[in-house]
């Protein structure tokens, strides 16, 4: 009786299948298999996304550097290959040799002049005064407003005959006829100074931001070392700002080379292809003249360009960590 009980409350006896299955380990390998389909499962929207918008486009802008791809192409959906026709006409291009100048001379005075602002200001706000904040709030401004926008203000500022610059220049007897915009030999140095505005405020912004990482304790023993300011400045605060200035540098090349809306608005490559960039360049043959592929080879340059720096901004960051 006692017997029968306990079978009883301890239940059925399980198969000797089941039992030897709920002792067998997991398979390693479909473990491994699991989670890595579970990781791309989480990556897998990502990288749709980017083949779609990024990689498509890419790939179709270099198959159409190689092609006759003109107006009537929309109509007929014929393109043919005509080899590196496009490449040879836009290298023969004396316009091209002029962009490619034109976009170095623009390049590197916007950088300088931006950087340089950008990092005298960042110092200038670390310390605390009144209205710090308003202030900093304030220079923000340029940065904020649309890039087109800031190119039709600026474009009747530095007007010839009714711009404010000129009028304020004449007024306190320093000319007031200078044309900013009309003279071959003054159109490029305006849209420098122009874009030069525009940057000040993300040089200052990144730059203020890594100076506030920079330990007081470092300012302090080396005034107690009797170091000048300036010495503190070379010594502490550009080595500690390096990688700051890797990034700021890198996305401002990135941002600059391929500046079109405020050319645009300013000059229009003009006067005499004076202000003409490769990125003017791109939108006159793409959507002037209409020889989209002529427009695709300027626009694998620049994008080649671009990845070069990215590749050395990603190195920098990589060395930096180690």
């Amino acid at each position: 009786m006692s017997t029968t009980t306990a079978s009883a409350a301890a239940g059925p006896a399980l198969p000797a299948t089941k039992a030897a299955k709920a002792a067998k380990p997991p398979n390693p390998a479909r473990t491994r298999l699991r989670r890595r389909l579970a990781q791309w499962g989480f990556i897998a929207p990502a990288v749709i996304f980017m083949a779609l918008f990024f990689g498509y486009p890419l790939v179709r802008n270099i198959v159409m550097s190689f092609q006759d791809y003109s107006p009537s192409t929309f109509f007929t959906g014929s393109s043919p290959f005509n080899g590196t026709a496009n490449w040879s006409g836009v290298f023969n291009d004396e316009l091209f040799g002029k962009a490619l100048w034109h976009t170095i001379l623009f390049t590197v005075g916007s950088l300088i002049g931006q950087f340089c602002i950008g990092l005298g200001l960042a110092v200038f706000f670390s310390r605390r005064f009144p209205l710090n904040g308003i202030l900093r709030s304030l220079i923000l401004l340029p940065w904020l407003v649309p890039m087109v926008v800031s190119g039709v203000v600026w474009r009747r500022i530095l007007d010839q005959d009714t711009g404010v610059l000129n009028s304020f220049l004449g007024t306190i007897g320093l000319g007031g006829d200078t044309p900013w915009l009309t003279s071959t030999g003054m159109a490029l140095f305006s849209v420098v100074l122009v874009n030069i505005w525009i940057g000040i405020p993300f040089n200052m912004v990144i730059l203020y931001g890594g100076l506030q990482e920079v330990p007081r304790e470092l300012y302090e023993a080396a005034s107690l070392d009797g170091a000048s300011a300036w010495r503190a400045f070379r010594s502490i605060t550009l080595p500690m700002l390096r990688p700051v200035i890797t990034v700021v540098l890198v996305l401002g090349f990135m941002s600059t080379v391929k500046v079109l809306d405020l050319i645009l608005a300013l000059t229009d490559g003009g006067p005499a292809d004076s202000t003409q960039t490769l990125g003017t360049l791109t939108y006159q043959n793409s959507f002037v003249q209409l020889d989209f592929g002529a427009g695709a080879v300027v626009g694998n340059i620049l994008i080649l360009i671009s990845a070069v720096f990215a590749v050395f901004y990603l190195r920098a960051n990589r060395n930096e960590g180690k």
